[in-house]
């Protein structure tokens, strides 16, 4: 009978120990597969945190055919307005990362509601990951057309002369046309009143209605307003004149100084996503505005197309974040 070897139990030991160490990395590995393979036989939620008919739903309805022709797989537009996108960033935050709800997500919600807003039921930079960047935008002041201001001055000397009495709309507190009309009133020193709605499509309808004075609203869904006569457009936000808008002077060409005001819609997912689903959206993204006849409708709606990285769309808010914290100190004082 040969001796017992004394290393044997000890060698069965260590790789019991081993395969109970990797036993979670598998399992891991398992879930994302297996969940990557659910999100691809399964419709995706769009969430759009406005109301339908605005700009950011506008520019949803246009994106999301393409992207579900990337990915191969149906693409639902849902919108969920409420507190300037919050509602929805806040249902992503907390929807289960298998990829199919993702966030159709306005700048505003991830760089200046934080600010704005003190408390949000959710960490734009912790609870949501970014997938891709789609596209850029600027702002256009439109006015009521019976309103006598033909030009920013005109506006800004009734502004002195009546203090409060002109107001303006906003997609909600922390949107981008909400924080244009505080630097504008800023810059200028003007006092203008601020009317907060669920987003920018009721909010037009009320500067056409006289029901409020103004409004910055996104180049791309003004145009229409614009060229129809509905409304009169007296600068845009940007540091250059708009290719859409050649006939509006910046605002800097009308005489406000240091005002350059953008925005932009990027892809997010929950924090937990796979990496693997966040690779294959961020491709189907890029895939999708590489296409020719979508680019063409998203620049004649005013937009620059902006097809990048997940790492490119992370660093742009994240810049953005700490300048919109810069200019709402300077705006708020904050509880």
């Amino acid at each position: 009978m040969p001796a017992s070897n004394p290393l044997l139990p000890r060698r069965a030991a260590a790789a019991l120990l081993l395969a109970a160490l990797a036993l979670p990395a598998a399992l891991q590995a398992q879930t994302a597969h297996t969940t990557a393979g659910a999100a691809a036989n399964q419709p995706i939620k769009l969430l759009v945190g406005y109301a339908p008919g605005g700009p950011v739903d506008a520019a949803a309805r246009l994106f999301a055919p393409y992207f579900a022709q990337a990915l191969g797989q149906t693409v639902l537009v849902d919108n969920k307005p409420g507190a300037g996108g919050v509602l929805a960033g806040d249902a992503v935050a907390k929807s289960a990362p298998n990829g199919l709800t993702i966030f159709f997500a306005g700048s505003p919600t991830m760089t200046i509601s934080p600010h704005i807003l003190g408390t949000l039921p959710f960490d734009p930079a912790k609870d949501l990951v970014a997938i891709a960047p789609i596209l850029s935008y600027a702002n256009v002041l439109v006015v009521n057309k019976d309103l006598p201001f033909r030009s920013v001055p005109a506006l800004v000397a009734y502004a002195k002369a009546h203090p409060g009495q002109l107001s303006y709309g906003s997609a909600g507190i922390g949107s981008s046309n909400h924080l244009s009309g505080e630097l504008f009133a800023a810059r200028t020193g003007t006092q203008l009143t601020h009317v907060p709605y669920k987003g920018n499509a009721p909010a037009m309808t009320d500067v056409i209605g006289g029901q409020i004075s103004m409004m910055f609203d996104i180049i791309g869904s003004a145009r229409n307003y614009i060229a129809s006569g509905r409304v009169r457009p007296l600068a845009v936000t940007s540091r250059e004149r708009n290719a859409s808008l050649p006939q509006v002077p910046s605002m800097q060409e009308a005489g406000v100084a240091d005002y350059d005001v953008g925005g932009w819609i990027g892809l997010y997912g929950p924090a937990k996503m796979p990496a693997e689903l966040v690779a294959r959206y961020s491709e189907a993204a890029r895939r999708a505005l590489a296409q020719d006849e979508l680019r063409r409708k998203l620049v004649e709606q005013g937009y620059d197309v902006w097809s990048g990285s997940a790492q490119a769309l992370a660093e742009r808010a994240a810049r953005d974040f700490r300048l919109w914290g810069s200019v709402a100190k300077g705006i708020y004082v904050q509880p």
